[in-house]
C-alpha cells in the first residue's frame, strides 16, 4: 500500500474550495510515463494508445506509442475526403478537428499502422488547433503535415526487428482484442448500438450494459491485471486536476440508473475526456476511488495521476474500454 497525499478534454480552469483528500493505494497496474496533449483534444488517442502501452508493459513487453501519428492519419482522412468533395457540399462541412472517441483510436490503427513514439512525435509547442484551421483552408495536406508534425517514417525499428507500420501494429494491437461498453435505457441492454455523442465520428457501436455492472467491470478487470480505457464527463465542480481528484457534490447520495440517463439527456453528462484507469485507492475515510492517468502532463500533486471517487465514475462515465469487461 501506498500513501500518497471549457468542457473539453483538453485542460480548463475552475475556481472552487476543495476538501483535503489523503489517498492510500490499493492496486496499481504499471504505465508508461504521462504524455501532455497540450491544447489539443485528443485525450481520447492519448488514453487508448496508454491502455495499450500498459498492457505490453504488464506482459514484460515495453512500448511507447506515437499519438502523433494516429493524430497525423486522422487529420490526413478528414482532409483527403474534404478534397474530393464538390465545393458546395465541402462548405458544408464540420471544420476539420482533433476530437474523437477512445474506439476511434483502434478503428485508425487498424486502417493505417501505428509508429513508435520515438520514430514519431511532434514538438512540443506544436498547436494542433492551429493545424485544424491551417488544413481547412490548404490543398497541400501532406507538405502541412510533414512540416507540422514531422515527416513520416516508412518502417518501425524495434529491438533490432525491421516492421511496417501496419506489421507493427498488429504486433501491438488487435482491434478485436477490446471491447467498449456503456450503460443507457434507451436502447435494449445485451446489444450494441453507435453511441449519440458528439465525438462519435465514425459511429462506433458500443456493448449496452446494466449500470449496476460498470464499477465490477472495472475492479475487475484491474485485479485481473488489465488497465480500462475510461470515457466520461470532466465538468463537474469537483473535477479538479489541480488538486488531482473528482468527486460529485453529493456523494452520499444513492444514484440509480434513471438519475445517469437523466443526465444524459439534459446533457448533465457529456463526453468530455478519456483517461486511462490503472488503480484502486480509497481515501482517509474508507471511500473507494479509482486511479487514472491523464495526459495534461504531470504538473498536479500526483504527477499528473488523478482520483476519481466511485459515485463520480457510475454518474459520469460514458463509455469504457478494455480487454476484460
Amino acid at each position: 500500500m501506498l500513501p500518497l497525499l471549457i468542457i473539453s478534454c483538453s485542460q480548463g480552469a475552475k475556481k472552487r474550495s476543495f476538501p483535503k483528500e489523503k489517498f492510500t493505494i490499493d492496486l496499481l497496474l504499471p504505465t508508461s510515463p504521462v504524455k501532455n496533449q497540450g491544447s489539443s483534444s485528443l485525450c481520447w488517442v492519448y488514453a487508448m494508445l496508454a491502455t495499450i502501452e500498459s498492457e505490453h508493459i504488464i506482459q514484460g513487453d515495453s512500448v511507447n506509442l506515437s499519438a502523433d501519428y494516429v493524430a497525423r492519419m486522422y487529420l490526413y482522412e478528414q482532409a483527403r475526403r474534404r478534397q474530393f468533395l464538390p465545393q458546395r457540399v465541402a462548405r458544408l462541412e464540420r471544420p476539420i478537428t482533433t476530437r474523437g472517441m477512445s474506439t476511434m483510436t483502434l478503428d485508425l490503427i487498424k486502417t493505417y499502422g501505428l509508429q513508435h513514439y520515438d520514430a514519431y512525435h511532434s514538438e512540443p509547442d506544436m498547436d494542433y488547433n492551429v493545424l485544424c484551421r491551417r488544413l481547412d483552408r490548404s490543398k497541400k495536406v501532406d507538405e502541412l503535415l510533414d512540416k507540422s508534425i514531422g515527416t513520416l517514417p516508412k518502417q518501425v525499428f524495434m529491438f533490432g526487428v525491421r516492421y511496417t507500420p501496419y506489421e507493427f501494429a498488429r504486433s501491438v494491437c488487435m482491434p478485436e482484442e477490446y471491447t467498449a461498453v456503456t450503460s443507457f435505457l434507451h436502447h435494449p441492454l445485451h446489444e450494441s448500438f453507435p453511441l449519440e455523442v458528439p465525438d462519435n465520428y465514425f459511429h462506433d457501436t458500443f456493448l449496452n450494459i446494466t449500470a449496476k455492472d460498470i464499477i465490477p467491470c472495472i475492479v475487475n478487470s484491474l485485479k485481473k491485471g488489465h488497465p480500462v480505457c475510461w470515457e466520461g464527463d470532466v465538468s463537474e465542480p469537483l473535477f479538479s486536476f489541480e488538486h488531482g481528484y473528482a468527486m460529485l457534490d453529493d456523494e452520499a447520495r444513492q444514484w440509480t440508473e434513471k438519475d445517469r440517463q437523466e443526465a444524459f439527456e439534459h446533457f448533465q453528462t457529456t463526453d468530455d475526456h478519456c483517461m486511462e484507469i490503472v488503480g484502486i485507492a480509497h481515501d482517509q475515510h474508507g471511500k473507494r476511488f479509482f486511479l487514472c492517468k491523464n495526459s495534461w502532463g504531470t504538473d498536479n500533486p500526483y504527477h499528473g495521476f488523478m482520483f476519481l471517487s466511485e459515485p463520480y465514475v457510475y454518474m459520469k462515465t460514458i463509455a469504457l474500454v478494455g480487454t476484460n469487461l
